[in-house]
């Protein structure tokens, strides 16, 4: 790794706190759209994150030593929660965006924007977490295999069948007509 310069600094320091940032858009995206696809989503991202930490306890592999102190993290490395949890934000969005119907809250450019912003950020948080320290590139990469794969079986349980459970929870709670 090269030594570190202030604009890398800065860059390291979002994407080590992205997590929360990740949550709040979800939150919102959420929120704004009351769609049972996005919270079926919501549901697949902590059950692939739960997944994931089950995992690590079985694994037991250490995280490596981080250099600067007090940074070492307590918990296990093997397989790394967020390089699964944004590996599988990065293919459930745009399988999302271009096989689903849109959501009639959100502009059809969400088809395209959503895509274009979520494969590169989650791209980015993935390999930050060997950049900041916090895990291996095995870590990661065993990480966002899990994600692909979570993210893959998390699609398609919905188009098999779930997403239409999803109608009658919008049509009666979400959006009740009265």
């Amino acid at each position: 790794m090269s030594a570190p310069t202030p604009g890398r600094n800065a860059i390291l320091s979002f994407l080590d706190r992205t997590s929360y940032i990740v949550t709040g858009v979800t939150a919102l995206s959420l929120l704004y759209t009351r769609s049972a696809g996005v919270l079926y989503f919501v549901i697949g991202a902590l059950v692939c994150s739960r997944v994931v930490k089950f995992t690590k306890r079985f694994v037991r592999q250490p995280r490596p030593l981080h250099s600067l102190p007090g940074r070492q993290k307590q918990s296990y490395g093997m397989p790394s929660t967020h390089s699964a949890v944004v590996t599988y934000y990065a293919v459930y969005t745009p399988l999302a965006a271009y096989l689903l119907p849109l959501h009639p809250s959100l502009p059809p450019a969400a088809r395209i924007l959503g895509p274009l912003v979520v494969v590169p950020w989650a791209s980015a948080i993935a390999v930050s977490r060997v950049w900041l320290g916090h895990h291996t590139w095995a870590q990661v990469g065993a990480g966002s295999s899990l994600g692909v794969v979570f993210g893959l079986m998390w699609f398609r349980m919905w188009v098999q069948g779930i997403n239409l459970h999803g109608k009658v929870l919008e049509e009666t709670y979400l959006f009740p007509r009265h």
